[in-house]
């Protein structure tokens, strides 16, 4: 594992330097942050349904969902990866005396991980600081926000784990556009990036909760707002590692079928 360490550790400390693209992210996030916010305010003052998922609750969600958004948003992409499979240079990454799926996954946690260090405190110090009912809370106890952490990078490592999938496809089209928008809009919207899930119609939640995307986002996000009970937290983290088992496996075998058969542009 000392290679990959140290080459998420390069990624890293590298992402970490782009702090102008990271304030203005911020700027942007907290734009779309307060014009969510309208919009479900609006929705719930007009709303005769009854729902259990509160405005309170959903308030944290938003803005966690802003704050942590280079952790899970689907449609993320690393550009490098894609110029090295089209360009055909991914013949120099096939020399290398290392696994290719392990070393790709070492990188994509990194660029995430260093996105969101830049971005999340002060978007959370001004969601904490903003008048009711738009201000932020803290989780309902300890035990909460300690599952929520726990559910959070657990969330992430599911989220890349698909988000591998995208480059697998990648090198068998050779083109990384098709796959990346169906992954980013589908994704999206079984993450609960555009409708938390707990609004969706009780048909279409009950198969967007089996499906893995809701682990990356709406899961930890609802642990931290109490919206899931810490019994139910615990349940849910346990299936988190499940399906990042499955999927890493998954990806794994296409991975080592696909190096085996795969074209290199240019030659």
């Amino acid at each position: 594992m000392k290679p990959y360490l140290k080459y998420f550790k390069l990624n890293l400390m590298t992402g970490l330097q782009y702090r102008i693209a990271a304030y203005a992210g911020v700027a942007t996030q907290f734009f779309w942050g307060f014009m969510y916010l309208m919009i479900y305010a609006a929705f719930y003052l007009n709303n005769t349904a009854q729902t259990d998922f509160n405005f309170k609750s959903l308030v944290s969600y938003l803005w966690l969902q802003q704050a942590f958004l280079a952790l899970i948003m689907t449609w993320f992409r690393d550009q490098e990866l894609f110029d090295l499979i089209t360009k055909g240079n991914l013949a120099y990454e096939l020399c290398r005396p290392l696994d290719l799926y392990r070393f790709w996954y070492a990188k994509l946690i990194a660029k995430r991980l260093s996105a969101a260090t830049l971005r999340f405190a002060p978007i959370l110090l001004v969601a904490f600081l903003l008048p009711e009912p738009y201000r932020m809370h803290l989780p309902p106890s300890w035990t909460a926000g300690l599952l929520f952490l726990l559910a959070l990078f657990s969330g992430l490592l599911i989220v890349v784990a698909l988000s591998m999938f995208v480059y697998l496809l990648t090198m068998k089209t050779m083109s990384g556009t098709g796959s990346m928008l169906l992954f980013g809009i589908v994704g999206d919207f079984l993450s609960g990036g555009v409708i938390p899930i707990p609004l969706m119609p009780e048909g279409i939640r009950q198969v967007v909760e089996f499906l893995p995307f809701r682990y990356g986002a709406d899961f930890p996000f609802r642990v931290y707002s109490g919206h899931i009970g810490v019994v139910d937290a615990i349940y849910g983290l346990c299936f988190q590692w499940i399906w990042l088992f499955i999927l890493i496996c998954v990806g794994n075998v296409w991975m080592r079928y696909q190096v085996k058969r795969v074209c290199i542009q240019g030659g």
